[in-house]
């Protein structure tokens, strides 16, 4: 009875080569190397890259691992590279990038300021599964955000002085333009979602302006127009 062949044995590794080979690996890339490649990489994706992700990129060169033998673990290197780990942000991350991001602008970042820096910052949807919504995030981050009835009192403002620039009530789609224009506005849709629970929000929104203008000596006709 024939013996069954045996396969090829194992190659034997020594340890100091190893460690000499892993050593050249990591000489054969600076660190700025290394991080303009990753926010590249983040640039093309439109997103922070995972690892597969960062591999199957053909832009770059560098290995995952040789990231990682730079950095410790893939996640420190993104957050060398200002590139958040979307999984693994910590509370204190996102209020921290939310200061900073802040700081930047001049003003509270909106959904709509995460969204344009995808890959740089965490994602909305990120903050609001974090703290419920991107207002409790800009508000533990030390933004004044109105919140309740300082919010209806704030859009309310707000109205009545595009209402005043324009001559009349203001419609969805001029403060759709406005906004544009203006983003310390609230969004039309977040002054639409105040009065949705009646109906026509947008009306409500309307009346209430119309009120205020009144009460300060401004007649608004029946047509939305503004006299006085």
């Amino acid at each position: 009875m024939s013996r069954p062949r045996s396969g090829p044995a194992a190659p034997r590794v020594d340890p100091e080569r190893l460690a000499a080979f892993q050593a050249g690996l990591r000489r054969r890339y600076s660190d700025q190397e290394i991080l303009e490649q990753l926010r590249a990489c983040a640039d093309r994706l439109g997103r922070s890259p995972t690892m597969r992700e960062f591999a199957a990129d053909p832009g770059t060169t560098v290995h995952p691992q040789t990231v990682i033998e730079h950095y410790g673990s893939w996640n420190a290197a993104k957050r060398e590279a200002g590139l958040v780990p979307r999984r693994f942000a910590t509370r204190e991350e996102l209020v921290r990038l939310l200061r900073e991001l802040g700081e930047e602008l001049g003003r509270p970042p909106t959904a709509r300021d995460l969204d344009e820096r995808r890959g740089s910052m965490p994602s909305k949807s990120l903050y609001w599964h974090t703290f419920r919504s991107l207002t409790q995030a800009l508000r533990e981050a030390g933004f004044d955000v109105p919140v309740g009835e300082e919010r209806v009192a704030r859009a309310v403002d707000q109205g009545v002085a595009l209402a005043q620039r324009l001559g009349r009530l203001p419609k969805f789609a001029d403060w759709a333009q406005a906004r544009r224009v203006d983003e310390t506005l609230l969004t039309e849709w977040q002054i639409y979602r105040l009065f949705e629970q009646g109906r026509g929000a947008w009306a409500t929104f309307q009346f209430l302006v119309a009120e205020r203008l009144s009460e300060e000596g401004v007649e608004v006709t029946p047509e939305g127009r503004l006299r006085g």
